[in-house]
């Protein structure tokens, strides 16, 4: 029988404890994702016509509908929050949500503070003006206009700074308030995600038909959660496949005139 002395023992007790831990350590990690979670909070647009809309305490809408399926197809039940641009970080960073599908474009900038599932679909930036207006037919004539910059978005950023158009920004917490404030003639133009105008034009508005950029709308997710992001691109994957999105879709836009984008877009990596 061999017998250890003092410095052997110690060494084996903290390999054992070590080995004991590691369980309890893949414990933790699968309880921060949303894989581990029976439930899932998803934050969504609560004024966005055909996307997110509240009403009653009841939401609707593309990306509303996009998310419950998604929940759907991971197995969990799920309960919506408003989700506004402004805040689409920080409720990640803070646990306040543990997806969010609100018109949430991936950028490189956004990246650094939280990871994407997705893009769920590729909208494409236009503009949205007056039903009378008649001088602007493409993003170029916005030069010397008035545009409606919504706190948390980058779509200003798009025609002012990515294609140097000198505008005059007019600030506006939600593209609700925008589209008020371009029919009370307190600005010209209002500039976003084709998907956001078609859910805002009316008699008295058109949508100028002249995309320029695209926007890819991710799920937002947890930084870290890879697991559970490549779990979301596979349901989404199966959704595009079965002809689920295809429906939601038309659901919600087939009257809107746009030429939708049926296939399978291009997923980000979830690494």
């Amino acid at each position: 029988m061999v017998t250890l002395h003092r410095p052997g023992r110690r060494l084996v007790a903290a390999a054992l404890a070590l080995t004991a831990a590691i369980p309890l350590l893949g414990g933790c990690a699968a309880t921060d994702s949303i894989l581990g979670k029976p439930s899932l909070v998803i934050g969504v647009k609560p004024d966005q016509p055909g996307l997110g809309m509240k009403s009653g305490g009841k939401y609707t809408g593309f990306d509303v509908d996009m998310a419950r399926e998604v929940a759907r197809r991971l197995g969990k039940t799920v309960s919506f929050v408003d989700a506004p641009s402004a805040r689409r970080e920080t409720m990640l960073q803070n646990g306040l949500a543990d997806l969010i599908f609100a018109t949430y474009s991936i950028t490189p900038q956004r990246k650094t503070k939280v990871s994407f599932a997705g893009p769920y679909y590729v909208a494409h930036q236009d503009t949205l003006v007056r039903a009378a207006e008649t001088g602007i037919d493409n993003v170029r004539d916005l030069r010397d206009r008035k545009l409606c910059e919504v706190t948390g978005s980058n779509s200003w950023r798009r025609v002012k700074e990515e294609r140097k158009i000198p505008v005059e920004l007019v600030q506006s917490k939600s593209y609700k308030t925008c589209v008020d404030d371009l029919l009370a003639g307190r600005l010209d133009a209002v500039s976003t995600d084709d998907l956001i105008l078609a859910g805002f034009s009316t008699g008295q508005t058109r949508i100028v038909n002249a995309p320029f950029s695209d926007e890819r709308y991710g799920v937002g997710i947890r930084t870290g959660d890879i697991d559970g992001c490549e779990a979301v691109n596979t349901a989404l994957t199966e959704m595009y496949q079965d002809g689920t999105a295809r429906e939601l879709l038309r659901k919600w836009f087939a009257k809107s005139g746009l030429a939708l984008n049926f296939d399978v877009p291009q997923f980000e990596g979830c690494g």
